[in-house]
This record gives C-alpha cells, structure tokens and sequence, in this order.
C-alpha cells in the first residue's frame, strides 16, 4: 500500500472484490432496482416477532447468501467486519453469532458499508487475509423507533425527512480475482456543520462528502470526469444537491457523472419517500445489487463510491447536539 496525500491509501495489488449479495424490504422490492437485488422480502417481519429480529436475520441471510454465491468454503473466510444503526450494532452481532468467523463489529453510521470494504481492502492488501467479509444492515421500522418517532404515533414526515431502506448488502474482498478492484481508499474526517435536524440527513452529511471529495482529488490528481459515475451512499435529493453546489465553489463539477443511492433506490412520486432513501442498507444493496452488476458486465468501468453517515444517535438529538457527518470514498475499478 501507498499513502497519497493527506488521507488516500493506493493498492499497489487491488484486491477483487469477488462476490457481493443483497436482500431488501417490500417497499425497496416495489422500486426501480428491484431486478437487480437477490431477495425481495414481502413484509417487513419475515417470519420474526420484532423489527429488530428481522433486520438480524436479513443481515445473517445476506452474509450467507454472498457466501454460497462465491463458492469458497466458510472456513476460508478469514475475517469479518460488519455494523448496522441500532444500538450496540446488535443486528449484526446477533445475527452473525453463529457464523464462525472472527468478526469485527464496525459503526460509520450510514457509511459502515463502505468503512467495511475499506477495512476488507486493508487487510487482505496488507497480507494478513486471503478472504475478509463485509456487511452492512439497516430496517426503516427499527431505525425509526430508535431515531425520530415510534411508528404507532403516525407522525408527519417533513419534505426533507429520507426513508430508511429495510435490507442488508454483502461483500467479500479477495486478495486473488479478476476484478472488480478496489484500486484507492480515500477514508473521510468527521465534519460537522451545525446541522440539528435529524429530519434532514442530507444537509448534515454533505459537507463530509465535499470535504472527503476534495482530499481525493487533490490527492490523486483525479478529476470527477475520471469516473464513468460518482456516487453517494444516501445523501438524498436535497443533499445530493448542496454537494453539487459546494463542490462547484472549489471549481469541481460532479453533476454530469453524479448520483445519489438514495435516489437511485426509490421512485420519489409513486412511492413517496420525500427526499429518497438512507440507512446503512441504502448504499449497502445498491452497489451489491445494481452498481456490482453493471461494474461486472462492465457498463461501468470506473466508479466513485462515498457512502455518508450521520454519527448522531436519539441521546445526542435530545441534547440538542448537531449532527456530525462523515463520508468514505473508494474507487473500484474494472
């Protein structure tokens, strides 16, 4: 590996990342990208008495499938490195207890996804790991409860508010494969700037991705046209749209070859998410579904991925904190 600038790390061996798999909630089945994900859950329990059992098993079932998908043994598998939004990260320790694997519990908020292939990356690139596991979950009932308002209540959602996406995304980075690679890693700085609304995910995480976008332009001398897409973990349509303007102050424009996941994930007319989707899941089952298809068939051959999260949780919000943000980025390559 290879520092370049401040905060990028260069792979002088990409590693593959070899397999990816994907499970979302009915409303995600109802969406544009439907096609493109492995499973499609009719109802928000599958089969569990709570929320939160339900997001443990979309998140074990997921980590199983892209396990069956790649066709190595589980016993090849050296790490895993795995989180979820709830409290204590308890959808993926609960729902990998039984996997096996030595497991690392990770926390980016929505940006765990990304922060997970990162640490894949890292790993098998340094030598320590043939085969590392990746995965990341999220539940819009749960995440609800714990974040904004229990469902029963029957609140009124703010335009700027974001849906949670119910589903899990899984990865396995290879240190041996024939691509897609993981070619740079641009790791992002807390940012935050004042934001308290935790009705507006956007507004308090796009800062964090034009910060982390500058640090991996002006390290890698890169410019957004390099990529055949630059995309953002959930920003939404309102933050997807501070991001374009911001970037453009510092003479960047991404808005040719730029989207947002969680636009990309719901129809905002038809199914009425506000301002598109969020969750760890949201970037999680778009890149393993849709983006991990179109890199393999090689529609995309260069792509930008930054997941966003928002490192807030009930107890800072009731305290009146602002809404720290950060944002990985990683380019994967064909």
């Amino acid at each position: 590996m290879q520092k370049l600038g401040k905060q990028t790390i260069k792979f002088d061996k990409p590693p593959t990342i070899l397999e990816t798999a994907s499970i979302v909630g009915p409303k995600e089945a109802q969406g544009p990208l439907a096609k493109y994900f492995d499973t499609l859950l009719e109802d928000e329990f599958w089969g569990e008495k709570t929320w939160e059992k339900a997001e443990s098993k979309i998140i074990k079932q997921a980590v199983n499938l892209v396990i069956t998908k790649s066709g190595l043994p589980a016993d090849s598998i050296d790490y895993c490195f795995a989180g979820d939004l709830l409290n204590q990260c308890i959808s993926s320790s609960f729902g990998l207890r039984e996997l096996g694997i030595p497991y690392f519990g990770i926390f980016g908020a929505c940006s765990t996804f990304v922060e997970g292939m990162i640490l894949s990356s890292i790993c098998t690139e340094a030598g320590a790991a043939n085969n590392v596991l990746f995965a990341a979950s999220s539940h819009f009932c749960s995440a609800e409860k714990q974040f904004r308002f229990p469902l029963e209540l029957g609140n009124q959602r703010p335009p700027t508010s974001q849906w949670t996406v119910t589903g899990a995304g899984a990865g396995i980075i290879s240190s041996t494969g024939s691509g897609p690679f993981v070619t740079l890693a641009t790791p992002g700085k807390i940012v935050d700037k004042g934001i308290k609304d935790a009705n507006n995910m956007g507004a308090a995480m796009a800062p964090a991705v034009v910060d982390t976008l500058l640090a991996h332009f002006q390290d890698t001398g890169r410019n957004p046209s390099y990529y055949d897409a630059i995309l953002t973990g959930d920003l939404g349509y309102i933050g997807k749209d501070i991001a374009i303007e911001m970037l453009q102050t510092y003479g960047y424009n991404i808005k040719p070859n730029y989207n947002d996941c969680g636009v990309l994930i719901f129809d905002k007319e038809k199914q009425d998410t506000h301002s598109g989707g969020s969750g760890c899941a949201c970037c999680g089952t778009v890149f393993s579904g849709y983006l991990y298809h179109e890199l393999k068939e090689k529609k995309y051959k260069k792509i930008l991925l930054i997941a966003t999260g928002a490192l807030m949780n009930s107890t800072s919000s009731q305290q009146g904190e602002s809404i720290p943000g950060i944002a990985h980025a990683v380019s994967i390559e064909v």
